[in-house]
């Protein structure tokens, strides 16, 4: 077999260290005048700080004193300024192809221009302005260096004194020797990173390929999971037990040998073999961490899963992502070979990692929202302020969706929040509010979910179907750098200090729904696996979407049947809403012109009477400012507030009371059993409820504490909410008073419906006059009969012989085919 031919490229690297020497010295922040400026100042004035602060100073020369007094430890490169310097200097030739472009280059090979640029930067370090080994906190590889360095020069002094002798006594110069050097990664106290172009595209994980390996590129997604920072062994440091000299190795790779004999000069020169002992406190290291990057849901093909990619952060760009954050990471995607047994199973396959540079968040938090609002927003914030910002920023959640102003209007309050309180003895309250949609299809609660988790900037979707308990709080899971068992957190984890939207929430398993629990009242976790016992935040507000029990509300049965959720996950939800499907007229046309309208324009209608639009960003910032206020509540509004909620209990309980003096009075009348009463909103959480809405209406208002108003709106969301749940039309009240004789015809009427919609045969061809026992106590229960009227129906058309009920009660057989199906 022949060997493929071997193709050489040269490349004058030389050179490439002067090109980025040359723009290290010169750049100026800001180009054209301020970099002709400095060009025509005196160099050694310049040097020498003689600058006035009106005179533009050196970008990257100010960026390396401050490296060399020890402030910085970070050098930033950003690539549009080699391009910008480029053309600045490129003589009205400017280089647009890769291979003539020194930013290209960097771009497209950047693994190897760091070391580049390190060696540049050497050159042009400058010296400290304060002796760094008279700080107190100097470090002992300083020590050991000067030391070093000290010893060098004192034995270079000696041997040349020695040579001067020799070569006088003998007239021949001695060979030149070479003088001991340390490792250039030792001596730096720099880390070069590198920063992308602005105009570079984010990739998805799967988008990156083979193709990248040594490029500097950019990935959008999820962090999942963060590694504790650790110490990375970059330069071991030995010493001789024989000479006393000092060795170091330089470590490249995951995995090392570490040496056990000196090679050093008096070593070599005695001929003697010193076993070396290593020194920690003088070896090098840097602060690594591990992190999970994961791919968003909207890079995700159809049937796909979300793919993975590992980034490897170090010095600077430690800590800068947390779980859930969502950022674009820029790195150098480089191959990673296995080690140990996992090299033997994976043969020629490697691993891929990403060698962050450069982070950059998306979803900042509230705090840096409302810090970097410029200017422009803040004006646009003020004008808000000044009309009702309570309507129009409940407006401006999701305008696409017509109608639902109340529900907009708790999700607003919702991502505002109320402010966290602690007691003395430590117990705290939650300032969260949590929401529950329930209603029928249709009625857009998903894309109300999917708004609100894309506003708050640590805002994670999830649904019910697809997610379990471990999912949605923590799994346990073995670290594969350290083989130590570690905690991932859940969907919950990633949400903390944000918003978790949980959609199709009635479709979970009892088991998982109750994982829940401790987060929506006390926001932590409380983990006890595989020896792990620990507790972790999650503050997260949760809102969550429901179908009722049987996949639309129906109004003959109660709200308790319909909603089938257990009491002790309701009481933990601060606002229950219900969104029917009525149909009306009015209502029906004007949703369908907003929905035509949008369809036709590919956006929202604008608001009306000329009001101020509010866009998505001004809506974050709006929360953001919101969410920095922490209004008090007087003692006057405190007294309202208990008033208010020992007013809405007695009313429950006298309604409660009522129904079911009316409903039993019904009974006894008609035969029929009373249904159950309603849900019941009134608990002593609700009066937490109510004071976590007044104070986020109160940061609605942007007030220093509380008014009775905004504790009337908090009632008034509330009592919109359980007038939506209490509500049953008239004629749900007639079908509960109906006689039992109306209910055995109406109910033999829907199984006679139900016989003639779906008649078997056999195969005679005759018709068999059978249904299915389960089939129809399910129609019976959507009519808002109970079992306990089939039965009695049952009862009353078999003494009249026109049905009969098998013994295992499972088939219903019709006697004579019924006067709807003749």
């Amino acid at each position: 077999m022949s060997a493929l031919e071997s193709i050489r490229l040269v490349v004058q690297y030389e050179s490439e260290v002067d090109k980025i020497t040359q723009f290290l010295e010169k750049f100026v922040d800001g180009g054209g005048k301020k970099q002709a400026a400095v060009e025509m100042m005196d160099d050694d004035a310049a040097m020498d700080g003689e600058l006035t602060p009106d005179k533009p100073q050196r970008k990257y020369m100010d960026m390396l004193q401050r490296v060399a007094n020890r402030v910085e430890d970070t050098v930033t490169i950003a690539i549009d300024d080699v391009r910008a310097f480029e053309i600045e200097h490129s003589s009205g030739h400017p280089p647009f192809t890769q291979a003539a472009s020194l930013a290209f280059r960097i771009e497209n090979n950047a693994k190897s221009y760091v070391e580049v640029i390190s060696k540049a930067i050497d050159v042009l370090m400058p010296e400290a302005d304060k002796d760094v080994l008279q700080d107190p906190e100097a470090e002992v590889l300083d020590v050991i260096i000067q030391a070093r360095r000290d010893r060098d020069r004192r034995d270079r002094e000696a041997l040349q004194a020695v040579d001067g002798q020799i070569a006088r006594a003998t007239g021949v110069a001695p060979a030149a020797t070479m003088d001991e050097s340390f490792p250039a990664v030792l001596t730096r106290r720099y880390t070069v990173q590198l920063v992308p172009r602005r105009a570079q595209k984010a990739l998805a994980v799967r988008a990156i390929g083979a193709g990248q390996i040594g490029r500097l590129v950019s990935v959008r997604g999820m962090v999942t999971r963060v590694s504790d920072v650790r110490p990375a062994m970059v330069v071991a440091a030995y010493v001789c037990d024989a000479c006393g000299s000092e060795v170091f190795q330089e470590v490249k790779t995951r995995q090392f040998t570490p040496l056990t004999q000196c090679s050093g000069a008096q070593c070599v020169a005695n001929r003697q073999r010193g076993k070396l002992q290593r020194l920690t406190r003088a070896s090098r290291f840097r602060r690594f961490q591990e992190v999970r990057l994961q791919e968003m849901t909207d890079q995700v093909p159809m049937g796909d899963i979300p793919r993975t990619l590992t980034v490897h952060c170090v010095e600077g760009t430690v800590r800068a992502l947390h779980p859930g954050d969502v950022a674009v990471v820029a790195g150098v995607f480089l191959p990673q070979a296995y080690t140990g047994l996992r090299a033997l199973r994976a043969g020629l396959l490697a691993d891929t990692v990403l060698e962050a540079h450069h982070v950059r968040p998306l979803k900042r938090r509230y705090e840096e929202l409302a810090a970097e609002a410029s200017a422009e927003q803040r004006v646009r914030l003020a004008q808000l302020q000044r009309g009702d910002a309570y309507t129009l920023a409940a407006q401006a959640i999701a305008p696409e969706i017509f109608g639902h102003d109340d529900v907009k209007k708790a999700l607003l309050l919702q991502l505002v929040g109320a402010a966290g309180r602690r007691t003395r003895d430590s117990l705290a309250i939650r300032g969260d509010i949590n929401v529950c949609l329930m209603g029928d299809p249709g009625v857009a609660k998903s894309q109300l979910l999917r708004f609100v988790a894309a506003v708050a900037p640590r805002g994670v979707y999830t649904t019910g179907r697809g997610s379990s308990g471990a999912g949605l709080t923590a799994a346990v899971l073995r670290d594969a750098a350290t083989g130590e068992m570690v905690l991932e957190g859940g969907a919950l984890v990633l949400a903390d200090n944000g918003l978790c939207a949980i959609d199709e929430f009635d479709k979970m398993d009892e088991a998982d729904r109750t994982a829940i629990h401790e987060v929506m009242e006390q926001q932590t976790i409380s983990i006890a696996k595989a020896g792990i016992t620990t507790t972790l935040n999650a503050r997260a507000a949760i809102l969550a979407a429901a179908n009722p029990a049987r996949g639309r509300y129906n109004p003959r049965m109660t709200p308790q049947d319909n909603i089938n959720l257990p009491a002790a996950l309701l009481s933990r939800f601060d606002v229950l809403f219900l969104m029917l499907d009525r149909p009306s007229r009015e209502a029906d046309l004007l949703l369908a012109r907003h929905v035509a309208w949008v369809h036709s324009h590919g956006r929202h209608p604008p608001p009306a009477d000329g009001a101020t639009e509010v866009d998505v960003d001004l809506l974050r910032h709006f929360v953001a400012a919101a969410r920095a206020r922490a209004p008090v509540l007087p003692r006057a509004v405190g007294d309202y507030v208990v008033g208010a909620y020992v007013q809405l209990r007695q009313q429950h309980k006298a309604s409660a009371a009522a129904a079911h003096r009316g409903l039993a009075r019904s009974a006894i009348d008609t035969g029929v059993a009373p249904p159950r009463p309603a849900v019941s909103n009134a608990t002593p959480r609700t009066l937490l409820a109510i004071l976590r809405l007044a104070q986020a209406r109160a940061r609605v208002r942007a007030a220093a504490a509380v008014a009775v108003e905004d504790v009337d709106e908090a009632l008034r969301l509330m009592d919109a909410a359980h007038v939506s749940l209490d509500a049953r039309s008239a004629a749900a009240t007639l079908s509960d008073r109906r006689p039992r004789a109306d209910a055995a015809s109406a109910i033999y009427a829907l199984m006679s419906r139900q016989l003639l919609s779906a008649q078997p045969a056999d195969s005679d061809g005759a018709a068999v006059m059978q249904l299915s026992y389960a089939d129809v106590l399910d129609r019976v229960r959507d009519a808002g009969y109970s079992e306990a009227d089939l039965s009695r129906c049952l009862e009353q058309y078999e003494d009249i012989n026109v049905l009969q009920v098998n013994l295992t009660r499972t088939r219903i057989t019709f006697v004579s085919a019924p006067a709807a199906a003749q």
